[in-house]
């Protein structure tokens, strides 16, 4: 038994994949570790495979290839092991085991969906803060993603913000933007983790009245809420505190129209109108 690690890389993992198929290595006989259990790779003697078996190069569908580097972003004991029991299929001509339809495919699929969700859930729930005073920064964000997608997903925020500089941080990785390169780092810096939680602990009066001025009560729906803003995200946006009570209030009838109360008793400009009669 072969026990390999790739540190979570892709590219590695790759390499190794390619390795392994040329030496006629099935998958039953390797496994990939965690980085954190990078220690068993000392505890036992890792075979070099058998140099006999090896194989004409294999020529693998680009398709499977991209799918398999969005797949490797989900976060889990294991992740790496499917993935190369995928491509030893294909490259053995089981096509299948890329679809849906196949017990491998299937779940492949279903991790290729998680991430898609998870980028997604990166942009809409992403909150940037100023920092008026720092000399290499505009804004700062603390998001906690289920899955390795901020340094594939990040690049959504330097197209919209151009040349904005900007740092998104998490307790695993972080990813900073110069306002012309993307800088990510697989293990979030101290520094830049306090910067992004100082920007976190901002008080935003601003977007709070903003959130409270839309929210929207003839739409309240908790578990349709929740299915589109996940309560593991409440705690890190700045109208997270502001959702229980404007729950409570629109299910107690306090707020029955889309505005805020403040906004709603508001008088609004009277215009008068006169219609003119020609001859």
């Amino acid at each position: 038994m072969q026990i390999l690690c790739c540190d979570d890389n892709f590219e590695d993992w790759r390499q190794q994949a390619r390795q392994l198929l040329s030496q006629g290595v099935p998958p039953h006989e390797v496994v990939w570790e965690d980085a954190a259990h990078r220690q068993l790779l000392a505890a036992e003697p890792v075979s070099a495979g058998d140099t006999s078996a090896l194989a004409a190069p294999t020529r693998i569908p680009a398709q499977l290839l991209e799918e398999l580097k969005v797949a490797a972003r989900y976060r889990m004991a294991g992740r790496w092991n499917l993935l190369y029991r995928i491509l030893w299929r294909v490259a053995r001509g089981e096509r299948q085991a890329m679809l849906a339809g196949d017990v491998d495919g299937s779940e492949l699929q279903r991790r290729i969906k998680a991430v898609s969700r998870e980028a997604h859930h990166l942009h809409a729930f992403v909150r940037f803060h100023p920092l008026p005073s720092h000399a290499e920064l505009d804004y700062v964000a603390w998001h906690e993603p289920a899955h390795d997608i901020l340094a594939s997903a990040s690049l959504h925020f330097a197209e919209r913000l151009g040349r904005q500089r900007w740092l998104i941080a998490s307790s695993r990785d972080a990813v900073w933007y110069d306002g012309q390169r993307l800088e990510y780092r697989a293990s979030c810096p101290a520094d830049w983790a306090t910067l992004a939680q100082a920007g976190r602990e901002q008080h935003d009066p601003l977007w709070q009245s903003y959130y409270s001025s839309i929210f929207n009560p003839a739409r309240l729906n908790p578990k349709v809420m929740q299915g589109h803003m996940p309560l593991r995200f409440w705690a890190g946006l700045p109208e997270g505190p502001l959702i229980p009570l404007l729950l409570s209030k629109a299910r107690a009838g306090a707020q029955r129209n889309g505005q805020a109360q403040a906004v709603a008793e508001r008088a609004g400009k009277v215009i008068r109108w006169e219609k003119s009669r020609t001859e």
